[in-house]
């Protein structure tokens, strides 16, 4: 048995979920942006679950400015708001750092499941920089969602264009889960501009704004 969003699922049982998405990341904090994603993903990729992996600390993130852990695994739960979203703490459970080593656990953990990896463009722009990119989509099914300026970017960068044979047209977006990896898709859905970096950069304005007010 094996803890997952704070109830203990095993991974051999009939109910274990068949289809599942994973989204990755640090969520600093949880926005609207990830739960749209995860949305688009149930309607659209036919899945059972979504799972967002809450990173006790994205290598490829400064730590400064980053809020603890706790702080961000109980925003994304509040988030998720949903019976099907589940804001985990299985990157920290599994003691894996990068997500080659999350998925190869996940999937020898739960071998009944089909993990399909959920990112925006601007990961699929920069995921050639991340330890193992290969071996992820060596691992997993992959959907991309379309983020504001992303876009074209993302879809002449280095790994789409290695990937590009593996590539499955947006109609066919529900049968996703059911492909062998490397198998992906890029979907176009409803662009929110929102990120957790402005959200951030709003947090520090009104904080600096209220000292000066108090002052």
């Amino acid at each position: 048995m094996r803890p997952v969003g704070g109830c203990r699922i095993n991974p051999r049982s009939a109910f274990a979920p068949r289809r599942v998405g994973l989204l990755g990341g640090s969520f600093n904090p949880a926005h609207e942006g990830h739960r749209d994603i995860s949305l688009a993903a149930l309607g659209r990729l036919g899945l059972d679950q979504i799972w967002w992996l809450v990173s006790p600390q994205n290598p490829l993130k400064p730590v400064a400015g980053m809020a603890t852990f706790a702080e961000r695994l109980g925003g994304a739960a509040c988030v998720a708001h949903h019976p099907r979203i589940r804001a985990t703490d299985i990157e920290a459970a599994l003691g894996t750092r990068y997500t080659a080593d999350t998925l190869r656990r996940l999937t020898r953990a739960f071998p009944r499941t089909r993990f399909v990896w959920l990112m925006g463009a601007d990961n699929l722009a920069q995921i050639a920089q991340w330890a193992e990119w290969k071996e992820i989509f060596h691992t997993v099914s992959i959907a991309v969602f379309a983020r504001p300026t992303y876009c074209f970017g993302a879809l002449a960068g280095r790994a789409a264009r290695r990937f590009a044979r593996r590539r499955l047209p947006a109609a066919a977006a529900g049968l996703l889960a059911r492909n062998a990896p490397p198998a992906w898709v890029f979907l176009f859905t409803r662009l929110n501009p929102i990120s957790a970096s402005a959200i951030r950069a709003r947090r520090r304005t009104g904080s600096v704004r209220a000292r000066i007010g108090a002052t």
